[in-house]
């Protein structure tokens, strides 16, 4: 690592720590208690695979996240992925519903979440760090 990279610790651990109480709490309840998920969260889940599938990926964040507390720059990958993916849901999923008029009002919440993560991400990744050549290569 080279000695001008900024790693803001506290953002990294913290948004490691947010990963685990929004995700990996909320797929533990889609995994867990799908019924009660679905009446906090007015989303229309008709196909319980598919729910079943983001509450896993959700766990799986909260899980590796536990491990990103121990070692913040070996889990890095953990918050960029989640920042791309939320990234690519707006730019794919929101932006057309909002153009074409058919955003639903139960996504508010979504949106709201959404956009405190790739705050926090963009704020605490070190991405100096992550896009630096390594000195091994």
């Amino acid at each position: 690592m080279s000695g001008n990279t900024k790693i803001r610790w506290g953002w990294l651990k913290g948004m490691y720590i947010y990963t685990i109480v929004l995700s990996g709490f909320l797929g533990l309840g889609i995994l867990v208690v799908p019924e009660v998920i679905k009446t906090k969260f007015p989303w229309p889940v008709e196909e319980p695979t598919a729910f079943g599938i983001i509450g896993s990926v959700y766990v799986a964040f909260g899980l590796l996240s536990i491990l990103g507390l121990r070692s913040p720059l070996k889990f890095v990958p953990v918050l960029l992925m989640q920042l791309c993916y939320k990234l690519v849901w707006f730019v794919g999923v929101l932006i057309p519903l909002l153009v074409t008029a058919r955003f639903p009002s139960y996504a508010i919440s979504m949106v709201i979440i959404f956009i405190t993560f790739i705050i926090g991400d963009l704020i605490a990744i070190p991405f100096r760090y992550v896009f630096a050549k390594s000195s091994n290569q």
